[in-house]
């Protein structure tokens, strides 16, 4: 039922901006202002289709996962065309959601994540673009 493109790639960092000197080095782009999503508990940047995440606390979803797993992979996120509509969907055959609804993501995209019960255990998001935005702004 995820049929749209890849998206972006999270990855877990300790240092945000350690990290966005390091990516830009290893890919060539320039990266993304570095936001602070309060209401995630995260400060994150991009590097062409790469999201550094760093958590403010230890205590946030991020933080926890930093602490028990340590820098690194945290999800893949695909493109959907209709979130709330492929969410229904997705739904009515047994996947599970984190999210019930779609919420605001970084770069005002509207987002939402599987439950890993339901993917094998990796962290998959579904991201329908504000068409305001694009990542490949950042290149």
């Amino acid at each position: 039922m995820i049929d749209g493109p890849i998206h972006h790639v999270g990855v877990v960092v300790e240092a945000i901006e350690e990290s966005v000197a390091r990516y830009e080095k290893l890919t060539g782009r320039v990266a993304s202002a570095v936001v602070e999503l309060p209401s995630m508990g995260i400060r994150l940047a991009f590097v062409g289709s790469l999201e550094l995440i760093e958590p403010t606390s230890p205590d946030s979803p991020v933080g926890r996962f930093l602490v028990a797993r340590g820098a690194g992979l945290h999800h893949i996120a695909f493109a959907v065309d209709d979130l709330a509509a492929t969410m229904e969907k997705m739904i009515s055959s047994g996947v599970r959601f984190v999210d019930e609804t779609p919420r605001v993501g970084a770069e005002g995209h509207l987002i939402a994540f599987l439950h890993p019960d339901s993917t094998g255990e990796s962290l998959i998001e579904l991201v329908q673009a504000d068409p305001r935005h694009s990542i490949s702004e950042k290149a």
